[in-house]
């Protein structure tokens, strides 16, 4: 079987990423992280399932720590260190965020360099930062104006290319205007599906650019790993969110039952279902579910390569038009 990839877009066009990337926030948004021996394996693993040329989108963020917040990137930098030969196999992307504090004290690029000059020093010359990416929308300033100011950047050597995150069709269109956008990062799962996705998604195609899927998998509950309430972890951070609570929780129990109807009739995972729904949705859309062991990495990827019929779409549709989701993202 031919392993299926996706091209990014704006600047990055030339690149080839395989379709499904990985998303590592939670390999270090936890107490304690886990080993680097597990992390590293789940790492090699998904982009040793890439053929030769083709890279793996990996998903990072300059706050994706707990003890400390820098810690994703400080265990991205002993993965590189230990293994120098996968540096050209991935494409690195890091979030970073901007708090108000900052930005009252500094100007916005120097906010921001003071972020690309902390992700570079973890990274100790590891691996090059391929995108750069705000975590939301930089307010108190135009959107042309802070790709802008980005650009810049780029023309130092600090980074590659510029991305989003979390935004709207409309700054799709302003911040592009200001420099070519690589890729778009937005929620998209068969519980995560409005039409402001479906805008943004279709912003992405006019223009090329590639859109990055987080949390294809609802946060693990579309995957079907818990059957009840209870089954959530006492201590689980998801107990903040509002689809976590016990009454939406019980509620979108059905969403799941019937995509585990689907998935079976196929004969795959549930999670490997939505995984490659999301995938579906366009050539340049790449689900980045987070996996921190390696065998699920794996199957995570394969996902990419399995093909959904016409009645899986409609059966899919189907689920989700029926089983509406309560709750709020987050």
């Amino acid at each position: 079987m031919t392993t299926k990839t996706a091209q990014l877009g704006g600047t990055a066009s030339n690149v080839t990423v395989g379709k499904i990337g990985h998303g590592l926030m939670m390999m270090t948004w936890r107490d304690p992280p886990i080993s680097d021996e597990e992390a590293f394996a789940s790492l090699k693993a998904g982009m040793d399932s890439l053929p030769p040329g083709t890279k793996m989108f990996l998903n990072s963020g300059e706050f994706y720590g707990i003890n400390p917040p820098s810690a994703n990137l400080e265990l991205l930098a002993r993965f590189f260190e230990r293994y120098p030969d996968y540096a050209n196999k991935a494409f690195l992307s890091v979030k970073v965020r901007i708090s108000v504090l900052e930005r009252a004290r500094v100007s916005r690029e120097a906010a921001l360099e003071r972020k690309v000059n902390f992700i570079l020093a973890k990274l100790r010359g590891t691996k090059k930062l391929d995108l750069f990416e705000p975590a939301r929308v930089i307010h108190g300033i135009p959107l042309e104006q802070s790709t802008r100011i980005m650009a810049k950047f780029i023309a130092r050597g600090k980074f590659d290319h510029i991305g989003l995150s979390e935004v709207r069709a409309e700054h799709v269109r302003q911040a592009h205007r200001g420099h070519p956008i690589a890729a778009v990062e937005i929620e998209v799962s068969p519980w995560s599906y409005t039409e402001e996705t479906k805008d943004v998604i279709s912003a992405c195609e006019e223009l090329g650019i590639a859109v990055i899927a987080y949390s294809p998998l609802g946060h693990g509950f579309l995957t079907g790993k818990w059957k009840s309430y209870k089954d959530l972890e006492p201590d689980s951070m998801l107990r903040q969110f509002s689809r976590f609570q016990k009454d939406n929780f019980n509620h979108n129990l059905a969403l799941v039952s019937a995509l585990e109807v689907i998935a079976a009739k196929k004969g795959i995972t549930t999670a490997q279902l939505c995984i490659a729904w999301v995938a579906s949705l366009g050539p340049k859309v790449v689900p980045i579910p987070g996996s921190s062991n390696a065998r699920r990495t794996v199957d995570n990827c394969a996902a990419g390569n399995i093909e959904l019929t016409a009645e899986d779409l409609a059966d899919i549709k189907h689920a989700m038009t029926i089983n509406s989701v309560r709750g709020t993202r987050y």
